[in-house]
């Protein structure tokens, strides 16, 4: 995994070498995919299954894992053809959830599958659970079965579009150029999403690149309440949050972790400070929980705060201070007897962020799209950034190491075309098709 440069595909991009550890009885393979529009991981599921199962056995095998679960969702399993608690291989099953926001979240997801409660704080091991993305798993199986490295990645490009398509491309290619092949255009007055429309991040389709993290390349209406939400500033949030908050609890009696019995409370979050919280940060220690669903802000509050744009800017001071909620030994966390009745359906989620109307099944195009320059970065994942180990001038081939692991939690870097290298900094490579 290290060596191939696998990481978290579904958009953490954490290194997945990292998660592999002792005591693990269960692997989780996510399939849920719970933002809206999206269909990166239902299409590789239907494609590529067979590849899927060989790589969760590889990670079973070295991991000493007994079991494994391939979680998705109910509808779309259907849609597949497989079926709750059906064997797709040795110790690897089916399991279906509800269509729920956020059910993705990784803590939600090990909890509805499982029963099993990750305390505040712990990661899932804690709990004899390991959690990859079902590309994730996916580019496992090539790294081991065929020595391939990552150079590829698979991504729906959906929104307000005429037709919706999920496609296969190089690492590094060029927005633009993804955009060109398939003949879709971002309109003025329209913006483009880098994953999902709750929780990615708005990029510049002119300029930006693919990642091993972009999952998705979503284009909608900038009036729609999921752009408005995101386009408002720090000042604003806080304004609003300190103005207009009439302490009415909804968004806290929602909050998928607060459902889980986590002490996470956004009513309170909004009634804090700014002030108050640099200069105590342990009084927003509890901040570090969230995990920015929005449900609070673009679904719970009836008088427009955003709460997690407001805990977002309390996790950088909790950064700065080194600072996080960690549950104790003998704490003792409960779900909310009434979390299965105040959980949020998918449709009710689109509907809210005005995105309803732009879910369409999409085309997959089995060819893998053709870049003639990719620009590979070396921060493409959590940890420190890869080190270039090529000249300007140098040619190479696809699956040729371009950079080393950095010192520490990291992974290299490949070529993902066949070309000359025409550019190299600390923070990126770029290699262009020669003619």
């Amino acid at each position: 995994m290290q060596k191939n440069g696998i990481v978290g595909a579904g958009g953490a991009g954490f290194p997945s070498y990292g998660k592999l550890t002792d005591g693990a009885s269960l692997l989780v393979i996510n399939c849920i995919e719970c933002e809206p529009l999206m269909y990166t991981d239902y299409t590789l599921v239907k494609e590529k299954l067979p590849d899927i199962v060989a790589g969760a056995q590889a990670i079973m095998e070295f991991g000493h894992i007994p079991n494994a679960i391939l979680a998705i969702k109910a509808y779309r399993a259907q849609t597949l053809g497989l079926e709750d608690g059906q064997t797709l291989g040795e110790g690897i099953h089916v399991k279906t959830v509800p269509n729920i926001y956020p059910m993705g979240d990784e803590i939600n997801l090990i909890y509805q599958v499982t029963g099993r409660l990750i305390k505040p704080g712990n990661l899932p091991i804690t709990q004899g659970v390991i959690v990859y993305n079902v590309e994730t798993v996916y580019n496992t199986r090539a790294a081991i079965r065929d020595d391939k490295p990552v150079t590829e990645k698979w991504l729906t490009i959906g929104g307000d579009i005429p037709e919706a398509y999920v496609v296969r491309v190089p690492v590094g290619m060029r927005i633009s150029d993804v955009l060109a092949v398939t003949n879709v255009k971002v309109p003025e007055h329209y913006v483009m999403f880098d994953g999902g429309p709750s929780m990615g991040i708005m990029k510049n389709p002119a300029s930006d690149v693919v990642c091993k993290t972009t999952n998705a390349l979503i284009i909608v209406p900038d009036n729609i309440p999921a752009v408005v939400q995101k386009k408002r500033t720090v000042e604003e949030n806080l304004r609003l949050a300190a103005s207009v908050c009439c302490q009415c609890t909804r968004c806290t009696d929602l909050c998928p972790r607060h459902l889980l019995g986590y002490p996470l409370e956004p009513h309170k979050m909004v009634r804090a400070t700014l002030s108050a919280a640099q200069e105590s940060p342990e009084l927003i220690r509890n901040a570090s929980l969230c995990c920015s669903c929005d449900i609070c802000g673009s679904f719970a509050c009836c008088q427009g705060i955003s709460p997690m744009m407001v805990i977002k800017e309390y996790k950088k001071i909790l950064a700065q201070n080194k600072i996080k909620y960690t549950a104790g030994p003998d704490d003792v966390y409960k779900p909310d007897p009434d979390r299965e009745y105040r959980m949020l359906t998918s449709g009710k989620w689109k509907e809210a962020i005005g995105v309803a109307r732009f879910d369409k099944h999409p085309t997959y195009i089995p060819e893998k799209l053709k870049a003639h320059r990719v620009e590979i970065r070396m921060s493409q994942h959590i940890g420190a950034p890869s080190i270039p180990c090529v000249e300007v001038g140098a040619d190479v081939t696809t699956g040729q190491m371009i950079a080393n692991a950095g010192n520490g939690l990291s992974v290299p870097q490949y070529a993902s075309i066949d070309g000359r290298v025409t550019f190299v900094d600390a923070s990126r490579i770029i290699i262009e098709v020669q003619d």
